[in-house]
């Protein structure tokens, strides 16, 4: 099985390494992958991410907690619960109103938003996400809930969403600083991927065979490297998590641009979810719980 599906193997280990080591689960990186390089269905892809994530993200939550790293227990809780419920919903009502091609693009162009909000608070707008604590407010749980509920309608469709948009809500809103962000999303997107498997193999059963076979090669890899990526991120600074995260949604979405090369509609279409992806994040950030002080330029 090693001999026939070692590529699957091989893009496991970049993927469980940022799986570990970030607020993008392994699926970050196996759903462009699968869908643009290995030309797999969008189906195979999600089903293979909520599989392998199940593993990798879950040994690197094992490891979060078995070292003490910092994590925030109320943001699991209501985000996860959010999560589920979002889950649920977009599996059984959202995934048959999207075409194919048009997830793939979707997909890569939602991160990208990410990425270019994460680019404007720290490189021009000098704002520190320095909080290291996550004072939540009664209304406050609903909003954690509310955004648990977008992310897991995201990871319905692509086996991944969860941690980014919650990574996001924690660092723009409640100032929480990236690092202790990073494996708090970690330990969510583990909940809800795990919740994920279990759907599409038991309720929705759609998991193909591939798709086992796929999971039993990686499954090596990814509780190695998950863990390894978690272990190392927490040595990093905030600031170089953050050019990673940017750096890995532009290759992303200019592999995806390159690989498909999507005609003028779906260009529009990707247009409208960078800009209104974009938009909510830089709202969230202009309307942080605390006004900042501006970081001084040197």
């Amino acid at each position: 099985m090693f001999l026939d599906n070692w590529p699957i193997s091989l893009t496991m280990l970049f993927g469980s390494f940022i799986a570990g080591a970030s607020s993008e689960g392994g699926g970050a990186i196996a759903f462009p992958v699968f869908t643009l390089v290995f030309e797999l269905t969008p189906t195979i892809a999600r089903n293979f991410s909520f599989a392998i994530q199940s593993v990798g993200m879950t040994a690197a939550s094992l490891i979060i907690l078995d070292r003490k790293i910092k994590i925030e227990k109320k943001a699991i809780i209501f985000s996860s619960i959010g999560g589920l419920l979002g889950l649920y919903f977009g599996t059984f009502f959202i995934l048959e109103l999207i075409e194919p091609k048009l997830i793939k693009l979707l997909f890569v162009s939602l991160w990208l938003s990410f990425g270019v909000v994460l680019f404007i608070k720290n490189n021009i707008l000098k704002i520190v996400s320095n909080s290291d604590e996550l004072k939540v407010s009664n209304y406050e749980i609903l909003f954690l809930i509310f955004f648990g509920f977008i992310g897991g309608i995201v990871s319905s469709v692509f086996g991944n969403g969860l941690d980014m948009v919650i990574f996001c809500f924690l660092t723009l809103y409640f100032k929480l600083e990236e690092k202790i962000a990073t494996p708090t999303s970690v330990i969510i997107m583990a909940i809800n991927t795990v919740c994920g498997f279990v759907l599409h193999h038991l309720i929705v059963k759609d998991i193909s065979p591939l798709v086992f076979d796929y999971w039993l090669v990686s499954i090596p890899i990814v509780i190695l490297f998950a863990p390894l990526g978690a272990i190392i991120i927490n040595k990093f600074k905030t600031e170089s998590i953050a050019k990673f995260l940017i750096f890995i949604v532009l290759i992303q979405f200019l592999g995806a641009i390159i690989i498909l090369q999507p005609g003028l509609k779906i260009l529009l279409y990707c247009f409208a979810v960078v800009s209104f992806g974009t938009t909510v994040f830089l709202l969230l950030l202009k309307n942080r719980k605390h006004r900042q002080v501006l970081k001084p330029k040197i």
